[in-house]
């Protein structure tokens, strides 16, 4: 279980420096912007995003099975973390995600990193792409700038509330995110090595900044962001809130260890490398209790920008120290600056996300696996965006297991590494 950048320093050179370094600042680039836009669409002030970042994302690289692994919040906990937020308060959300972290925590050290391969595919891909589902439609607010006083958490509700409101959209708003939207996609396939999140996102909210369009930014909706790291301080440990508070702990380490894996696994493939599975759950563990002791948000390894690393060029973990580096250096010496973002621009951007988390290039290949696992994608899908993540995992594992054990004498299908 020992973390990969021991390993790695031991013939660690100069130029290895200079890669790591600028592909550090490349993948900051592009967490910055994203760190904002899941702490927002999370129901948490922006700034958590960027503590979770730095902290959370120090001790991943710092502590972690993996060369090239980068951590921090991603789309994945969205959901929960907007529905733990709701049901238990900010104070709540800090205390699951310290206990998530002490259950990766004892996880890695039983060594159950190997259990990934026992959660059926289908489960997984069915609740990415609920979880896709819902980012897509929670941004539709804020990207038509629709004038609503709440939107609606439960998705039968939510579609409409949005459409009945449909006719106080801003088309300031709509032009804007439209605009961040198709130069996210023209930067990524024109100059995929550059970070042109941070520039897409950065030039929609410039134009609207600049034009004095009526479009919400991060300072006008939630006030300055902090230049400082808050001090660290633990949640509320009474015996009744850590009862309450237990499943959704367990969910988040479970997601938190899922997602994790899986960016590993894709990032070995990209570098022929082979991380270390207990070491990386730890890792996880360390990383959540650190960002809730710092009153962060939960988080994990994220596949997006992993792969950002690996083609920016990091070879160790260390790049992914300067990426926590480089954005706690953005968050103390340009916050005021991140205050302009606009709140349509980081709705494209995360409506992006959610649709690339979905995977629509693999939807084909679903439609053509057994019926069993078409049955369980779908239920999976179907009760992660009508119910919660809780029943869906639920559901789909044991539903997935009984259906592993029904074919027991079947060899188990190949297993798809997602592109996420």
């Amino acid at each position: 279980m020992k973390p990969k950048i021991l390993t790695t320093l031991k013939t660690y050179t100069m130029p290895d420096f200079g890669t790591d370094v600028l592909a550090g600042i490349t993948v900051a680039m592009v967490a910055l912007p994203l760190s904002l836009a899941i702490a927002i669409a999370s129901g948490a002030d922006p700034a958590t995003g960027l503590v979770t970042a730095i902290v959370a994302g120090f001790l991943i690289s710092a502590f972690g099975g993996s060369r090239v692994q980068i951590g921090g919040p991603t789309g994945a906990f969205i959901v929960v973390v907007y529905g733990v937020i709701a049901d238990h308060g900010y104070d709540g959300l800090v205390l699951a995600t310290l206990m998530a972290g002490m259950i990766l925590l004892i996880a890695g050290y039983l060594r159950a990193g190997n259990l990934i391969a026992y959660v059926p595919e289908p489960v997984i891909n069915g609740f990415t792409i609920g979880i896709g589902v819902i980012i897509g439609t929670s941004q539709l607010k804020d990207f038509f700038g629709l004038s609503m006083e709440e939107v609606p958490a439960d998705f039968v509700e939510k579609i409409p509330a949005l459409w009945a409101a449909r006719d106080t959209a801003g088309w300031e708003s709509f032009g804007i995110g439209l605009f961040t939207l198709f130069a996210i996609v023209a930067l990524r396939r024109l100059f995929p090595r550059f970070p042109g999140l941070i520039v897409a996102v950065g030039a929609g909210s410039a134009i609207a900044a600049l034009l004095t369009l009526p479009v919400d930014s991060i300072f006008s909706r939630f006030g300055a962001l902090p230049d400082t790291l808050p001090m660290p301080s633990l949640p509320d440990l009474s015996y009744s809130r850590v009862i309450e508070l237990l499943p959704s702990a367990a969910v988040i380490a479970f997601l938190a260890g899922v997602e994790s894996l899986l960016s590993a696994m894709v990032s070995d493939r990209m570098i022929g490398g082979q991380h270390r599975p207990n070491a990386e759950i730890r890792a996880q563990g360390l990383a959540n209790i650190g960002s809730a002791l710092f009153g962060g948000l939960p988080a994990t390894g994220a596949i997006a920008r992993t792969a950002t690393n690996v083609r920016a060029g990091g070879k160790t973990p260390v790049a992914g120290l300067v990426h926590a580096l480089t954005i706690l250096a953005v968050m103390m010496l340009a916050a005021p600056l991140a205050g302009y973002l606009a709140m349509p621009a980081l709705a494209a951007l995360l409506m992006l996300t959610a649709w690339n988390m979905s995977e629509p290039d693999k939807w084909r290949i679903y439609m053509r696996a057994r019926v069993s696992d078409r049955v369980l994608l779908l239920l999976t899908l179907v009760l992660t965006v009508m119910t919660d993540l809780t029943v869906a995992i639920g559901v789909g594992v044991a539903v997935g297991l009984a259906l592993r054990l029904r074919r027991r004498k079947v060899p188990p299908a190949e297993w798809h590494t997602p592109d996420r």
